[in-house]
């Protein structure tokens, strides 16, 4: 195979990786998210940050981090994490990614009833493949919307 149809081949698969990655995410995080699923998602020096909420750095304290965020804050939540826009690096080797959040979501109160919102914004991140395999190395989520629902769902989602 000439190099060049090596490289096309290669950022084929790079941004199917970086699509699958990005789904894997939006599982853990559906899953109160779930250490066991989001930590590996993760580069070992890699930061998460919502400003006024947190900034994690590691990948240990990413998972531990966002499982205490759901832990604390969200009851329920559907994450749809749709059309990123993936710009690869000449040699296919790191990656900007810019994707979309629209989250359903039961989030807890301070006064301990819940409440079911409308959450959307956008994920930053930075990617790499290290040994052959596709990782966060900075993941910013900037938010531009939470609503309350008109209509609450709560008691008509399954929780599992």
């Amino acid at each position: 195979m000439d190099a060049s149809l090596e490289l096309r081949l290669r950022r084929i698969e790079a941004n199917e990786a970086i699509r699958k990655l990005i789904a894997t995410y939006a599982v853990g995080a559906d899953r109160k998210n779930d250490p066991a699923i989001l930590g590996p998602l993760f580069s070992e020096d890699a930061e998460w940050i919502l400003d006024g909420v947190a900034h994690l750095v590691g990948r240990e304290a990413i998972a531990d981090g966002l499982s205490q965020i759901a832990e604390t804050l969200v009851t329920w939540s559907l994450h749809y994490m749709v059309s990123p826009l993936i710009d690869l690096a000449d040699d296919a080797s790191s990656a900007k990614c810019r994707w979309y959040l629209w989250e359903l979501a039961t989030m807890k109160q301070d006064d301990g009833t819940e409440a079911d919102s409308w959450y959307g914004g956008w994920y930053d991140s930075l990617l790499s493949v290290r040994d052959g395999v596709w990782l966060f190395d900075s993941v910013r989520l900037e938010p531009r919307l939470d609503s309350p629902n008109a209509t609450p769902w709560t008691g008509k989602v399954t929780h599992d």
